[in-house]
């Protein structure tokens, strides 16, 4: 509709229409990387995000924040013009990929990192042969991964002393579109 024009008028019209955030969003996602983690550097850069975000933040117990899975994991590491802002991982198992650790440093939340980086992870879980793609939702979150496809699973439950949902990825299938489908019904009773 209007591009990317830029000036004082244009700003005002954004703003006036409430798209300012968006394009926004659109501008900072542009200048955003997501990128697998093939280095030392790169990982270390990874598990400082998750200390800051997690054990800082959340105060989640710090011995508890780096595990065993990160020495099998698939990283992924977020930047902005050279600087580390988010962090995600996959583990495989049993032809099952679990996404986790997602990360993106306070300022650069509600900006599309989050999103590009879950995009990123689903991706790369399918090129892996997962069958099925599966994360743990913190539950003050939920709605940001049904938007990207998710579907809780399962009831809440506790880990790391903050509650959280077992939630399942829906072949790409928003919760809007979901919603708005029509189900029809074999004769098994199955919908479809």
């Amino acid at each position: 509709m209007h591009g990317y024009r830029v000036g004082p008028m244009y700003s005002a019209d954004l703003i006036r229409g409430g798209n300012y955030l968006a394009f926004k969003e659109r501008q900072m996602s542009s200048a955003v990387r997501v990128r697998k983690i093939l280095s030392k550097e790169d990982l270390e850069h990874a598990f400082a995000i998750r200390m800051r975000v997690f054990v800082k933040e959340q105060g989640v117990p710090k011995e508890i924040e780096l595990d065993r899975d990160d020495q099998r994991a698939v990283h992924f590491l977020a930047t902005a013009s050279g600087k580390a802002i988010g962090t995600a991982r996959i583990v495989m198992r049993r032809g099952s990929a679990k996404i986790g650790r997602m990360a993106v440093l306070k300022s650069y939340r509600r900006k599309g990192v989050g999103r590009m980086l879950l995009k990123r992870a689903v991706v790369t879980a399918k090129k892996l042969g997962a069958q099925k793609i599966y994360l743990h939702a913190q539950v003050a979150v939920i709605g940001f991964y049904e938007r990207l496809g998710f579907r809780s699973v399962e009831p809440v439950f506790d880990e790391a002393g903050i509650p959280h949902r077992r939630m399942v990825f829906e072949n790409g299938i928003s919760r809007k579109e979901r919603k708005g489908r029509k189900m029809k019904k074999d004769p098994s009773g199955r919908e479809h």
